[in-house]
């Protein structure tokens, strides 16, 4: 059982704490197919380089997957189960940072008198969610790199700077995650708006679905998933449109031979460009190019 709904517990803003940091690391993952697990500490996983899935569990019997390239963080609730998943041929990358809300200590603001002063700060606090994923613009990299190099120093570790710089990395990531909200457009929604551009522009040449992926730099699998999800069909069935809707308007509007509009549109083949145009059509392009060139005589010019 979930033991929370939220991003981050409620009573983080109702008490005088401050974010610790329990665990914080580089690490390379290469082959890596990690077994759900939990743990009581928030987690920020930023990915460096490469590519990687992480695999949620927000509710009993119900996992959700997240594909994370470079550039990309994603921030996990305590107690929500989730894995790490890398593959053998795409190492990837990670800086993780670990860490929970404690007692107050020295002089340093509570988080609650914090986010009575930022509004962003505590819609991220009270955010009812159980995961965020976040595109980055190098700037929460960088906070998050000076906190742990602060971190590493030990005896010469200044607890002021740490607390600083955990508190202006929670209030960059509230900013980044209302810049996103505002923007209105998910993440999913954006890859796939990249993929339908890139049909777009390169249909006309011989198109395999790992190609679209290299463009968005996302996994096949999971590209082929939520594009299918958001627009109802494949990447090659989109593709399959775009190609004959292009064929319909050279065979309309142009004197290009039927013999060369395959080449035109990608299709290496005359045999396989007409089966995929009867299907489309339900004429063959002979007969689209006669039917249509028909229909524009017999219809009656405007005085």
């Amino acid at each position: 059982m979930l033991e929370s709904a939220s991003l981050f517990s409620s009573l983080m803003t109702q008490t005088n704490g401050h974010p610790h940091v329990m665990a914080y690391y580089f690490k390379q993952w290469q082959g890596f197919d990690m077994p759900f697990h939990r743990h009581d500490a928030t987690e920020i996983m930023y990915t460096i380089q490469g590519y990687c899935e992480v695999e949620i569990q927000t509710r009993p019997s119900h996992t959700e997957k997240v594909a994370l390239k470079k550039g990309e963080f994603i921030i996990i609730n305590a107690n929500v189960p989730h894995r790490l998943i890398v593959d053998a041929a795409n190492p990837c990358r990670m800086l993780n940072v670990e860490f929970r809300f404690t007692s107050n200590k020295g002089v340093f603001p509570s988080i609650q008198q914090l986010a009575a002063e930022d509004k962003l700060l505590i819609s991220l606090l009270e955010s009812e969610a159980p995961y965020l994923v976040l595109r980055d613009g190098d700037e929460v990299y960088h906070i998050m790199k000076s906190l742990v190099l602060e971190l590493d120093k030990a005896a010469n570790r200044s607890d002021l700077m740490v607390q600083l710089l955990i508190t202006q990395l929670l209030i960059r990531i509230a900013r980044l995650w209302r810049e996103t909200l505002n923007s209105g457009e998910l993440q999913s929604e954006r890859y796939v708006k990249i993929s339908m551009e890139y049909l777009h522009q390169n249909y006309d040449r011989d198109i395999q679905v790992k190609d679209i992926a290299g463009a968005v730099n996302l996994h096949p699998g999971y590209l082929q998933r939520i594009f299918k999800s958001l627009t109802g069909q494949t990447l090659m069935a989109y593709l399959t449109v775009i190609r004959m809707e292009k064929a319909k308007m050279l065979l309309l509007e142009t004197d290009v031979p039927i013999s060369e509009i395959c080449d035109y549109i990608g299709v290496g083949s005359r045999q396989y460009f007409h089966m995929l145009f009867k299907d489309y059509t339900g004429l063959t392009p002979t007969d689209f190019r006669k039917s249509m060139h028909a229909e524009k005589r017999n219809y009656p010019e405007r005085s």
